[in-house]
């Protein structure tokens, strides 16, 4: 039996080492990214999600560049950002070992359990779980208090119309080909095996 739990315990502490943000790619389940669709022949909805490993301003210029790149793919010379929205999506992550019964009974409904714990919130940055010795009671397996890591992923969306000519001199408006070169440096693509 250890033969088999030690090699899958190496292979996902490998994994979770080499996490990475969000690259610039269309969107996986697993990681994010790009996902467009076409409203009308010259207006799209699109929308780039990253990781917790990617930030809010690497999430909002992913984009505008893919904003450009559609234009650009589709013959237009210019977009207007229509609308435009952040959302931050935050999770709760326990790394620490609690068991369910006291967990539950105590009234932290939160922890279901043995590892790695999710549970969505509103707003804070940490909770700290409470040792059972109030009725002079301790839990032998709860040796320290949960510890809950906050994780927030970004998902930015935007509507956009693209025209042809030249771009006009307001402030929603961008040259696809301005952005492409001005952004390129910023944007990691996924790396190929």
């Amino acid at each position: 039996m250890i033969k088999f739990i030690l090699p899958a315990f190496l292979a996902l502490l490998c994994l979770g080492a080499c996490a990475t943000a969000t690259p610039y790619q269309a969107a996986t389940n697993s990681n994010g990214g790009y996902q467009d669709q076409q409203i009308e022949s010259n207006r799209w909805a699109i929308s780039f999600s990253g990781n917790s490993l990617t930030d809010r301003q690497t999430v909002e210029t992913y984009l505008l560049y893919r904003a450009a790149d559609l234009t650009s793919e589709n013959g237009f010379d210019h977009f207007q950002i229509v609308t435009r929205q952040t959302d931050a999506q935050s999770s709760f992550i326990s790394n620490s070992f609690s068991t369910p019964f006291f967990y539950n009974f105590y009234g932290r409904g939160a922890h279901l359990g043995f590892g790695r714990t999710r549970f969505r919130s509103v707003r804070s940055s940490a909770f700290r779980g409470r040792r059972f010795g109030t009725f002079g009671f301790q839990d032998p397996f709860l040796t320290s208090p949960s510890v809950f890591q906050e994780q927030v992923n970004y998902e930015a969306t935007a509507e956009i119309v693209m025209r042809k000519g030249e771009k006009p001199d307001d402030a929603d408006y961008f040259d696809a080909e301005d952005v492409l070169i001005n952004l390129s440096n910023a944007i990691i693509l996924p790396k190929t095996s």
